[in-house]
């Protein structure tokens, strides 16, 4: 699954379960697919416009990084 950055953001103040993950990103990704969809980043910070691939599933959640 690939894409590209359509916004982000980086979670400083994050709830409870994730309070020792923070501060990490999330983002928009405009899928090459087609839709969008919510998703958290992993390794390096990604800006509007970089395009990302699907790096694993964990709980439902999808974690994708730079391609």
């Amino acid at each position: 699954m690939t894409g590209i950055v359509y916004t982000e953001s980086v979670v400083h103040a994050a709830p409870a379960q994730l309070v020792a993950e923070a501060p990490y990103q999330i983002a928009i990704i405009t899928l090459d697919a087609g839709g969008r969809l919510t998703a958290r980043i992993t390794g390096d910070r990604v800006t509007i416009g970089d395009a990302v691939q699907l790096v694993r599933e964990e709980a439902g959640v999808k974690f994708f990084g730079k391609a």
